[in-house]
């Protein structure tokens, strides 16, 4: 389900606690820690994958990460899962855009300040509880990477993913870099109603995703505000 970012921090994650050793990692680096990790493990992966987070130049050349903010789960609107049973390679989807990035394509670095935006938009709409709002960034989140990587390395499992659910009227894009789909619809039942049909008749499934609040202790939130 796009998601082996958040399996590896899962796993560390489950090692901190079997050997009580949480108090010994700081919070703000175990991010890199788990990028090391799926380096190791061959993982194309960046800093973003495991927390959405604000590169300050300053704190990055200080500290080796960016900014990170707590947010409340509980600002989420329902979300729903759709899913293939093909998912796409993570790793064969970013190869060229980073090597794109790299060799300075004026193309692939305007879209990425684009979807850096979209984050901040999106943050502000959370907390402002816009949920219309949100549905239209999550679209152009998505129709930024299709311009990106094109069809042909996305995907046309992927991409029908994505477009049965707009034809409902639901906002939908990417959990990760394919395979999966996180849908919002800001219409209400009656249009969850018709996604879970519509999805049904593609040959997708349908989930609402249950959000489980923060595993993080209370010093652990605290340290994040003044790191």
């Amino acid at each position: 389900l796009s998601g082996s970012s958040a399996i590896v921090c899962a796993a560390l994650s489950c090692l901190l606690d079997f050997y009580d050793v949480r108090h010994l990692i700081k919070l703000e680096v175990r991010p890199n820690l788990i990028l090391d990790a799926e380096k190791e493990l061959g993982i194309v992966a960046g800093l973003q994958d495991r927390v959405a987070q604000d590169f300050s130049k300053e704190h990055m050349n200080k500290l080796g990460h960016g900014i990170y903010m707590p947010l409340d789960v509980n600002l989420l609107p329902p979300l729903y899962l759709i899913y293939a049973e093909n998912p796409s390679d993570s790793g064969k989807v970013h190869s060229t855009v980073r090597q794109r990035w790299v060799d300075g394509d004026e193309f692939i670095i305007s879209c990425m300040k684009e979807v850096a935006q979209l984050a901040l938009d999106g943050h502000r709409a959370l907390l402002q509880k816009d949920y219309t709002e949100l549905a239209r960034l999550m679209n152009r989140n998505f129709d930024l990477r299709r311009e990106m990587f094109g069809d042909d390395v996305l995907g046309s499992v992927n991409i029908k993913m994505v477009d049965v659910a707009r034809t409902v009227g639901a906002s939908s894009k990417f959990t990760g870099s394919g395979g999966a789909v996180v849908a919002l619809c800001p219409d209400g039942e009656a249009q969850v109603e018709l996604l879970h049909k519509t999805c049904q008749e593609a040959g997708f499934v349908v989930q609402q995703i249950k959000v489980a609040p923060s595993a993080l202790s209370d010093e652990e939130l605290a340290s994040l505000l003044t790191c």
